[in-house]
């Protein structure tokens, strides 16, 4: 038997080139092993995730990080434009934002998403809870493995 699992593939929806970045080296850092595609606005998000428009070959996303705070379609509107899919909906939405509003936090999980996370402000702290993400790859979404080297 082998230990070997499969990459994963992540969808990360963020305008904000920053945390793009951020989110870019924490999971280098945290040797998972996975491919990533990111998408800077809702609308962009949904023509990616419905395979239309420049993403006719888009591959599907076993995880979707994604802010709320989108340009063109807000992140409550395409996670639950996700929901209402019977082909994507199965897949896991955690919403990484600034926002630590109880509004926005109930909203998310009212639209089904799987987590919400609080961007912290310090750098160090967002790189952490990046890297963290790998531990719920792995104890929650069996249909998302992620590999550590």
């Amino acid at each position: 038997m082998t230990d070997s699992i499969n990459p994963i593939h992540i969808l990360l929806i963020e305008d904000n080139e920053g945390d793009v970045v951020l989110t870019l080296e924490a999971l280098g850092d945290g040797k998972i092993v996975n491919s990533i595609s990111i998408v800077k606005d809702g609308w962009e998000a949904v023509q990616y995730l419905e395979k239309t428009g420049s993403y006719l070959d888009a591959q599907k996303p076993d995880i979707i990080l994604m802010d709320i705070n989108l340009p063109k379609m807000n992140g409550y509107e395409v996670l639950k434009r996700i929901k209402e899919q019977n082909e994507i909906k199965h897949i896991p939405v955690i919403i990484i934002t600034s926002s630590s509003s109880q509004k926005d936090i109930f909203n998310c999980y009212h639209n089904c998403a799987a987590g919400f996370i609080t961007k912290p402000f310090e750098t160090a702290a967002f790189l952490k809870i990046i890297i963290s993400l790998e531990n719920f790859g792995i104890s929650i979404t069996p249909l998302a493995p992620i590999k550590i080297l």
